[in-house]
């Protein structure tokens, strides 16, 4: 077997040129219609019937009137069963021919004309042999025999030889399967590399054994691919440890400033310096927690998924949603509920994108926010909407970034931590979707998301 892809693609490429030129050059010499040799006894039998021709037409005397009856009735007394035979005379005249059978005599007649080598030549379903010398006076005709053709070539091999296109199209068909198992070879390992690389762009960081088998130049690049998915996994892992060992660490001191601050608060009373600590310290709590948690989504290799209906996933953020607007003096409306639309993905994470979206709406509008639901063949789109300050358009597409702030109304002071939008970007991401902004009816900022309906 040759493990080189270039020596194959190279070997199997002139094999099959080399099949077709011996193909084309060589089958039209197999055609049984071609000018042959008699056998030996076939070369006795001919020398026996112009013996017995010749001695007939020596015992009927010749009538200058009725010349070629005689001739007849010679061919067609000794005529082997099932079989006739021709005479042609000096001038050309063929006696004991039908109609319908002169084109294949007369072309017969002109590729074998000499007595002394005899040959045959099959014409379809009937073969024509000779000629042999009869002599018959001063008069010398050639005799020839016309008899069914033993296992005659098939009506489809006839008109294959005949037209060359065609013979080359058939050659081309029979070493199709040399092609496509060529080309077969070629992309099985290139389909195993294009499912690995959509393992790794779906955040599944593992090897895959199997690609380092094959051609050379594939089982190269196999080994390549797994060194580069071990180096990521390692920078992943290693990433990850880091945001996990910062996170601890600053929940140590964060600790020990909220139980500072309650122990001021104790000795001292309630005072706004303490209140600014101490929202400061939630904050900063809010934002390792939501660190960890977009650490966690973005290099998650894989989440678990399952088949969910819309209006059962999203109905508790709903709830809870409309329940906080009040407690804000805020009003949710929900036009058009979910229905139950399938969807294939993570529940945790789907909740976590529907619920950021909306808190990020209550967070920032005045008083009025609008959540709707549509479904249509394709997928399922979530439309917030809220009568808040809004984002610029040259902010639109930075606020899915994670710690990114705008220079507007939507700064430090609404409490956030900016990561909320970017939890939703990759969580959406993950379930093959999308998310945007836009201006809002409402005066304020419109965020769309875009889910892909479960098919099955």
């Amino acid at each position: 077997m040759i493990n080189s892809l270039t020596a194959r693609i190279f070997a199997i490429f002139w094999f099959t040129v080399a099949l077709v030129l011996m193909l084309v050059l060589m089958v039209p010499k197999l055609d049984s219609r071609q000018l042959t040799p008699l056998l030996d006894n076939e070369q006795r039998q001919g020398l026996m019937i112009e013996q017995h021709v010749e001695a007939e037409l020596a015992g009927d005397p010749a009538n200058d009137l009725m010349w070629w009856r005689r001739l007849f009735r010679a061919i067609d007394k000794w005529a082997p069963p099932g079989q006739r035979l021709l005479l042609v005379t000096s001038e050309g005249r063929v006696i004991g021919a039908q109609r319908n059978e002169m084109q294949i005599v007369r072309n017969f007649i002109g590729q074998s004309d000499n007595s002394d080598h005899p040959k045959k030549k099959k014409y379809g379903r009937v073969e024509m042999v000779g000629p042999f010398s009869v002599r018959d006076g001063e008069d010398n005709y050639q005799l020839y025999l016309l008899r069914p053709a033993s296992s005659p070539q098939s009506d489809f091999i006839n008109l294959m030889f005949d037209r060359p296109l065609l013979l080359l199209i058939v050659t081309m068909l029979i070493s199709s399967p040399l092609l496509l198992w060529l080309s077969w070879s070629l992309a099985k390992p290139a389909r195993k590399l294009k499912n690995a690389a959509d393992d790794v762009a779906r955040g599944n960081l593992k090897q895959h054994p199997e690609l380092e088998a094959g051609p050379q130049e594939f089982l190269a690049t196999g080994a390549s691919f797994n060194q580069m998915v071990s180096a990521l996994e390692r920078m992943v892992n290693a990433q990850q440890r880091l945001i996990s060992d910062i996170s601890h660490e600053l929940r140590t001191p964060l600790t020990r400033l909220q139980l500072a601050t309650a122990l001021m608060r104790r000795r001292h009373g309630e005072g706004k310096e303490l209140q600014r600590i101490e929202m400061e310290a939630q904050r900063l709590d809010s934002m390792i927690n939501d660190l960890l948690v977009l650490s966690r989504s973005q290099h998650k290799n894989e989440l678990a998924r399952e088949t969910l209906k819309a209006n059962e996933l999203w109905e508790d953020v709903i709830d809870n949603a409309q329940f906080e607007a009040e407690q804000m003096g805020k009003t949710l409306e929900v036009p058009a509920p979910p229905g139950p639309w399938k969807l294939f993905g993570n529940p945790a994470a789907l909740d976590s994108a529907l619920e950021n979206i909306v808190r990020n709406a209550l967070r920032y509008s005045n008083t009025h926010i609008a959540l709707n639901f549509a479904c249509d063949n394709e997928g399922i789109t979530v439309t917030v909407d809220d009568d808040g300050p809004g984002v610029s358009e040259t902010d639109r597409e930075q606020i899915f970034r994670p710690f990114y702030r705008t220079d507007e109304a939507r700064d430090r002071e609404s409490g956030g931590t900016g990561l909320g939008l970017a939890i939703v970007d990759t969580a959406v991401q993950q379930h093959r979707g999308w998310v945007k902004a836009e201006d809002s009816p409402l005066g304020g900022l419109r965020l769309i998301m875009w889910l892909p309906l479960h098919q099955r």
